[in-house]
């Protein structure tokens, strides 16, 4: 039998008789370009619903979209003067550690508001139901009463406890706060209120908290130190009728801020064991902070616990966003893509003029086949909640192959957002889609000591190069093309094709390359690019000057491929000067 089919006939037998929920809209995948600083996912919550969805672990039915909170329900808990602050483009750009321009506050604050409306929902379910609830954004749980802190902006589960005592709940709540860091922002919330029990398992130590039972771990703890404090808070947990858990992705190793070090099972085991104590109890859980590539791991192993009551390990590699854009691409029309016969651009070429007729991206695509994909895929909806509108494509021929611009425009100023050229190229016995250019701009942000220029950018990115990525793969599938092929001009770019499963085709270039990733990697990755741009890093002591390579997805086999590459990375070091 197909274990994934197993597992799905289990998940459906499971919400049948449990009546779990999860809360998620797409709105969740949060407005910005980017939060590198912080190490934030903006698409995390959206990673995790593709992940369950394709692997048949969650139902359609199970999935339920939530709806704004309103300003009154907020204003039980938080003064009007944060709520009117949090407005502002500078209150939340200070929150987030971004500058203004990069902010728009009506999409932020709808996202916000959504997420404040599952935490409420979910509790409500979980309630009904007597049922555990989960809430793919939320857990705010630094944010008081008159003021926002560590990336919350207002608390929702101080939201939801109030707007359930707005309707007659009178029960005891009891908060199991398992984010690495302690929950002051609930400190404050609840002082004073006996109804309300807080513990903690914190990573890092911010002095004591009244009325908060925590317990803070030395730094880098793993699993078997976390689960042997989990486990004594568990034992001394109160009863209640109602508890909300908030399941951090910042506990595992790779986290920037957590400070502590469990692996992907170790969370998995922690949410399992807190799950079996809650069974048959009302439970809201919530995804807290996460700031490593991992946290939406840690998120869709909260959720597979929740649905399964077992355990079951999230892939450490793979992206859903790939796995969603295939099904995507098999659901696009083919003739919305080619558009119309172009008879009299045919003519044109067949008199030896094909520069005076319509002209088609790669031979395929017209420009309103390639708006219809950008609309289909979702980009332009991203781009629509970073300020853009009215978006226009434009064609044209570059010595180097097919040029396609992506224009937007802001209050009637149009500016260029996507630019690429692309052309087939062969490699061995293969053709490929080969990427000359392509640049990601968002020319309303601008350049900060928190976000400063990478080598080769003239803006700010769009939070796009993953999804662009993919777009392309998709493309040279569609056209018949073995993969993708380019030459990275600098450090961070090839570190994304790598994410992407792209390779160096000569394998001892890619064995110098896993050298430097292994020996640079620790360090933050803007750090690396620019001392990599400036020649300030050397390879076993002499300098080294970035080698341009190819770069492809499908690479060609080569004689003896792995070993070579194996040789190359144990025979090199890297070292920043």
């Amino acid at each position: 039998m197909n274990p994934l089919r197993h597992l799905e006939r289990y998940a459906r037998r499971w919400f049948a008789g449990r009546h779990q929920g999860i809360w998620h809209s797409p709105r969740y995948h949060l407005p910005l370009a980017t939060i590198a600083s912080a190490g934030i996912d903006p698409r995390r919550a959206d990673r995790v619903v593709d992940y369950l969805l394709d692997t048949g672990l969650m139902p359609r039915r199970a999935l339920h979209a939530p709806e704004r909170i309103g300003y009154d329900a907020l204003q039980r808990v938080h003064s009007r003067a944060l709520l009117e602050r949090l407005q502002e483009p500078t209150a939340l750009a200070e929150l987030l550690n971004l500058d203004p321009s990069e902010i728009v506050p009506d999409e932020m604050w709808a996202t916000v508001r959504l997420a404040c409306g599952g935490t409420v929902a979910a509790a409500r379910h979980a309630l009904r139901h007597g049922s555990a609830a989960l809430n793919l954004l939320g857990g705010f749980h630094h944010a008081g009463p008159g003021g926002a802190g560590g990336f919350c902006p207002v608390n929702d589960v101080a939201v939801a406890v109030a707007a359930l005592r707005a309707e007659g709940f009178s029960g005891g709540v009891s908060i199991i706060d398992l984010d690495a860091h302690p929950p002051d922002g609930l400190a404050e919330c609840f002082a004073g209120d006996p109804s309300v029990r807080i513990a903690s398992i914190s990573g890092v130590d911010w002095g004591s908290l009244d009325g908060v039972d925590e317990t803070v771990l030395p730094a880098g703890s793993s699993d078997g130190a976390y689960l042997d404090a989990l486990r004594g808070l568990l034992a001394r947990l109160p009863a209640a009728a109602l508890f909300f858990v908030i399941a951090g992705g910042d506990v595992v190793a790779k986290d920037r801020h957590g400070g502590l070090a469990l692996t992907l099972a170790g969370a998995a085991q922690r949410d399992r064991e807190v799950a079996a104590a809650l069974r048959g109890q009302p439970s809201v859980w919530l995804a807290g902070g996460g700031y490593s590539d991992d946290a939406w791991r840690v998120l869709a192993g909260t959720a597979t616990v929740l649905l399964l009551g077992v355990q079951s390990p999230v892939p450490p590699t793979g992206d859903p966003v790939e796995r969603r854009y295939r099904a995507i691409a098999r659901r696009l029309d083919p003739a919305r893509l080619v558009g119309e016969r172009d008879d009299e651009g045919l003519v044109l070429a067949d008199l030896g003029r094909p520069d005076l007729g319509a002209p088609r991206f790669l031979g395929y695509y017209t420009p309103e086949g390639i708006e219809y994909a950008l609309e289909r895929y979702g980009l332009f909806s991203h781009l629509r909640r970073l300020g853009y509108e009215g978006f226009r494509v434009d064609l044209d021929r570059d010595p180097n192959g097919s040029r396609a611009r992506v224009f937007g425009s802001v209050a009637r100023t149009e500016h260029l957002l996507i630019e690429c050229v692309l052309e087939r190229q062969r490699l061995g016995a293969n053709d490929y889609l080969y990427v000359h250019w392509l640049t990601l701009r968002n020319p309303r942000a601008r350049f900060t000591a928190q976000r400063p220029r990478l080598p080769g950018q003239d803006a700010p990115g769009l939070g796009l190069a993953r999804e662009a990525g993919v777009l392309l793969a998709r493309a040279a599938d569609r056209l018949g093309l073995t993969g993708l092929l380019f030459r990275p001009a600098w450090y961070h770019t090839a570190l994304q094709a790598q994410e992407m499963g792209m390779h160096f085709v000569v394998p001892e270039r890619q064995g110098r390359f896993e050298a430097m990733v292994r020996d640079l990697g620790h360090a933050p990755l803007l750090e690396v690019t620019l001392a990599v741009a400036d020649g300030r890093i050397r390879m076993n002591g002499a300098p080294y000057r970035w080698e341009s390579d190819p770069m492809v997805s499908d690479p060609p086999v080569l004689p003896d491929a792995e070993g070579r590459i194996v040789a190359e990375r144990a025979r090199v070091e890297f070292e920043r000067k």
